[in-house]
Parts: structure tokens; sequence; C-alpha cells
């Protein structure tokens, strides 16, 4: 008897050292944001055309209210640092520089997850940056991006030229969607977290549907990219044919032929000039969004502390 007490003793022994070791390996998985230097939730702010360059912003833009706001109330915000630019002679075609912008992003939260499985994301982008931040916003949603949609937790995009009409406006409502229009499949499961915002008469992102004009330019501007990846050829084919059965459904060639005679020509040229002489582009950390007397920036600034 005394030999199998004693055994059961050491059988004892031996489940309860097991026991231990297994809650020893449980507690030492802890969560990574417990671990120092893993923020619980990590913003990445991408700034508009001309705000921002490779080595980063050299000047405060239009996200420098939204930024700071997040690093003073613990929020840990970073600028994503891409070219910036619009046109050939400036180095990169606004294609290529705005893919660049998603592809600096995307490293971004990636690098982070794998520090960190814990953190979340959230994005904020101006103009050429929302561009970029949706672009990001959806491939997450869709589940091409990077990090799994439930990571995001909130998105703000300010002036986005894909801005769809069924996007989450906040502010006063605008007519038509972005100059380059709408993304193919829209934000999917990430689409509850996206909040958009459009001053009203900014061409940008409230270009009038049947504008085919100022449509095709865009398209054209956005997918200037002079090496896309198959993905996005792909993509550009899709939204092109898109595009062509709207214009066909309108009236086909001679609808766009109308557009494009003289007086119509004239016409569109000084509403662009009206709209770039009113600066409305320029106006949303004034623009005001809501009842509390918020502006765009200072919205999107709280949105984001609101999910972190």
């Amino acid at each position: 008897m005394r030999v199998r007490l004693g055994r059961s003793r050491g059988l004892v022994a031996a489940v309860a050292a097991l026991m231990m070791s297994a809650s020893a390996a449980v507690i030492g998985s802890a969560p990574a944001a417990a671990q120092p230097g893993c923020p619980g939730t990590y913003a990445l702010a991408i700034p508009g055309t001309w705000e921002t360059g490779q080595s980063g912003p050299s000047q405060p833009g239009m996200l420098s209210g939204v930024v700071n706001t997040l690093r003073a109330n613990g929020v840990r915000a970073d600028y994503v640092s891409y070219a910036a630019t619009a046109f050939p002679w400036e180095g990169e075609t606004y294609g290529a520089s705005k893919n660049q912008a998603v592809a600096a992003a995307n490293l971004m939260i990636q690098t982070m997850a794998l520090q960190c499985p814990s953190t979340n994301f959230a994005l904020v982008g101006y103009s050429q940056g929302a561009d970029a931040a949706g672009d990001v916003a959806a491939g997450i949603g869709t589940g091409a991006g990077v990090v799994a949609p439930d990571k995001l937790v909130a998105v703000g995009l300010l002036s986005d030229p894909r801005r769809a009409e069924s996007d989450t406006l906040v502010g006063p409502p605008v007519q038509g969607s972005g100059v380059g229009g709408a993304r193919p499949g829209g934000f999917g499961w990430v689409s509850p977290v996206v909040r958009t915002f459009c001053v009203t008469g900014d061409l940008y992102c409230s270009t009038p549907e049947d504008d085919y004009v100022s449509r095709m330019a865009g398209f054209l501007a956005i997918r200037s990219d002079p090496s896309p990846t198959p993905e996005l050829v792909a993509v550009y084919q899709r939204e092109a044919v898109e595009i062509w059965n709207e214009i066909a459904a309108a009236g086909g060639v001679g609808f766009l032929q109308q557009e494009t005679t003289d007086p119509e020509v004239a016409a569109r040229r000084d509403q662009l000039e009206q709209f770039y002489e009113s600066g409305v582009h320029h106006d949303y950390a004034s623009y005001v969004v809501d009842g509390s007397g918020d502006t765009a920036t200072q919205w999107v600034a709280q949105y984001i502390l609101s999910k972190s």
C-alpha cells in the first residue's frame, strides 16, 4: 500500500507540475499589445498632393491637426511618406504616386501587425492621400489586404477622388461622386467604419455623374501608373468598361462629342476656374460637418479616438 500511495502521490505531483507548466505557457503567450512599444491603435495619415515627399511632410498639411490631436491623446500616429506628385515632369505621375502611397501604407501596417498582433489600425487621408487610404481600406475590406478586416477600426477620407454616393458621408449632402469613379466592390467588410467628407463644390469628390469628360480625365489621371501590376490592369480594364457602358447608355460617342463642343468646353473651363479660385478643396480644417460645430478634421480625430 505504501508503494501504491507513493506512486499515487508521485502521479498527483506530476499532474500538478504539468498543469502549472501549461498555465505558465498560457500566461507566457499574453496578447502582444501588453508588450512595451505595442500601441492599442496605430493610425496612419496619408497627406495630399504636394504636402509630403519621400522624406515625409516638410510643413504642416491638412492632416496635421488630426495627427497632433491623436498624439496628444496617446494614440500612435505616423505620416505615410510618398512622392505625392501629380504630373510626369515632377518625377511621378499621379497613378504611380498614389500606388506608391498604397504600398508604403500597407508595408507600415504589415510591419506593425507582425510586431504587435493585437494592435488595431486606423487610416486618414486627404485628396490623393484619401485616394490611397481608401484603396488600402478597400483591399483590407475585401480580403486582399495585409490584415484581417476586423483590425481596421476607423477610416476617414477627406476629398476622396473615388468617393461613391453610397459611402457614408459626414456633413451636408453633395452631388455626384469622386472624379475618378467609385471603387469596384466598395469597402467590403470595413464599410461600417469608413467615413467620407466632401466640401460642397469640391469637384474632386463630387463630380456630376453625367460629366463624362471630367470622369474620363479623372480615370486617366488616377490610373496613370506606367507600370501597374497585373491585378491593377484587370481593375482598370473593368472600370473603363463600366464608364464606357454608362456613356453608351447616355448616347454613345455622339453624346460625348456634344459634351466637347465649344460652348460645353467653355462652360466646363469656367466651372473649373471657379472651383480652383474658390479654394474649397482646402477648406476641410474649417468645414463644419455637424451640429456641435466640429470641422471635418476635428470630427475625424475624435472618431479615431473613440475607436482607440
